[in-house]
C-alpha cells in the first residue's frame, strides 16, 4: 500500500541484451573489458510516524474518549508496521508540550508507543520536566497558556514535525481538527512526506442525548454557555455545523492531495483503516 523512500543499490552484473544502457557501470566495464550494469531494487523499508493530538478536546467522548480511539488506530498501524519489518515512531503534541519517539523497529518499541498515546499528559510532563530532548532536534519556542489546560495547536505540531523528520516518512496525523490555520503547514508536510489525515469525532458532536437547559464548558478555552438541548432548533443547528465541518475537512484534504480517514469513537478503528487501505491499493493499480 505504501512505498519505501527510494531505491538502493543491489549488485553489479554482466550486461545482457535488453538491459537499459543507462545503467551501465562504466568503471567496472573498463576494468573487466566486458559491459556490466548496476542493478537497483526498490527500498521497501518504511518509516511510519504517528502524529497524535493530545489536547484537552481529545479527552472528550460519549462512547469512549477520542484519545482512546486514537490509541486503537495507533496500535493497529504500529503493529502492522512492525509485522512488515518497518520502523514506527510517535510524536504527541498540544500547544505547549511535545514528545517525539524516533522511528524504530521491534515489538517492545511498539508497546511503548501505545503506552505513550494512552497516557500522554503524564508522560509528556514528566519527560519535558527532566530531559529537554527537543533542544537536540529543533529550535522550538513553547507557547505558554494556561498550564493545566492542553490546547490544540495543530499548526505548531505540523511545523515541528517538518523540522525534525528529515527522511521521507508515512505520517498519520490523528486529531479532531478543532483548530484553524493548519492547512498550509499540512500541505507543506505532504510535499515532503506521505501524509494521512485521521479526523476523530464523537456522535455527541452531532446530537446531545439530553433535554432541557445545560451548562456546557469548552474544555480548552474554559468558555461557558447555556444551551437548550431539547430544542429542535438547537439540535438542527448543532448537527448542521458539525456535518459541514467534517465535510469541509474531507473536501479540503482531497483538494490538497492528502489521504483522509474519518474515525468515530463509537466504532472500531479496524473498519475505517481497512477501508482506507483497500481504497489506496485500488488507486495504485
Amino acid at each position: 500500500v505504501f512505498k519505501g523512500s527510494g531505491v538502493e543499490f543491489d549488485e553489479v552484473r554482466p550486461y545482457v541484451p535488453g538491459d537499459d544502457v543507462r545503467t551501465i557501470d562504466w568503471n567496472v566495464t573498463a576494468r573487466t573489458g566486458t559491459p556490466h550494469i548496476k542493478r537497483f531494487v526498490e527500498e521497501r523499508e518504511l518509516s511510519i510516524v504517528l502524529l497524535v493530538d493530545v489536547s484537552a478536546s481529545m479527552d472528550t467522548g460519549s462512547h469512549r474518549s477520542k484519545q482512546s480511539a486514537a490509541a486503537e488506530l495507533g496500535s493497529l498501524v504500529a503493529f502492522s508496521a512492525i509485522a512488515n519489518q518497518d520502523k514506527v515512531g510517535l510524536m504527541l503534541f498540544s500547544d505547549h508540550n511535545h514528545l517525539l519517539i524516533p522511528p524504530r523497529k521491534g515489538h517492545q518499541h511498539g508497546l511503548r508507543i501505545i503506552r505513550e498515546i494512552l497516557a500522554p499528559q503524564t508522560n509528556i510532563e514528566q519527560r519535558s520536566g527532566r530531559n529537554p530532548w527537543w533542544k537536540h532536534w529543533a529550535k522550538w519556542s513553547f507557547k505558554t497558556r494556561t498550564p493545566h489546560v492542553r490546547q490544540t495547536d495543530l499548526r505548531a505540531g505540523l511545523e515541528f514535525c517538518q523540522q525534525v523528520l528529515k527522511r521521507k516518512s508515512v505520517i498519520f496525523v490523528v486529531t479532531d481538527c478543532r483548530d484553524q490555520n493548519f492547512w498550509q503547514p499540512l500541505q507543506a508536510l505532504n510535499q515532503r512526506h506521505d501524509v494521512v489525515l485521521v479526523q476523530v469525532s464523537d456522535p455527541i458532536e452531532d446530537r446531545i442525548q439530553s433535554s432541557g437547559l445545560l451548562n456546557v464548558v469548552d474544555v480548552e478555552s474554559g468558555k461557558q454557555m447555556r444551551i437548550d438541548a431539547g430544542s429542535s432548533r438547537w439540535q438542527q443547528y448543532q448537527q448542521q455545523v458539525n456535518v459541514e465541518w467534517l465535510n469541509t475537512v474531507e473536501q479540503r484534504a482531497a483538494r490538497s492531495g492528502i489521504d483522509y480517514i474519518h474515525l468515530q469513537t463509537s466504532e472500531s478503528a479496524i473498519e475505517p483503516l481497512l477501508k482506507f487501505m483497500r481504497h489506496r491499493e485500488r488507486r495504485k493499480r
